[in-house]
């Protein structure tokens, strides 16, 4: 029975380390994902038809 509880432990202290693990990688994540947005943001303010031009297909692309 004290194995059982042990690892029972274990088995928390491990899935805490992983929900803690993924909750750090989400929030890099969402940083990462806020500073692209924030740089896309910024030309759009300075040039937005600049911007825009770059997507456009040109005859045959």
């Amino acid at each position: 029975m004290p194995q059982e509880h042990a690892n029972a432990q274990e088995s928390a202290q491990h899935h805490e380390h992983d929900e803690a693990t993924r909750r750090v990688a989400s929030e890099a994540n969402v940083d990462s994902l806020d500073a692209v947005l924030d740089d896309i943001e910024s030309v759009l303010e300075s040039n937005a038809e600049a911007y825009v031009n770059g997507f456009v297909q040109k005859g045959g692309e």
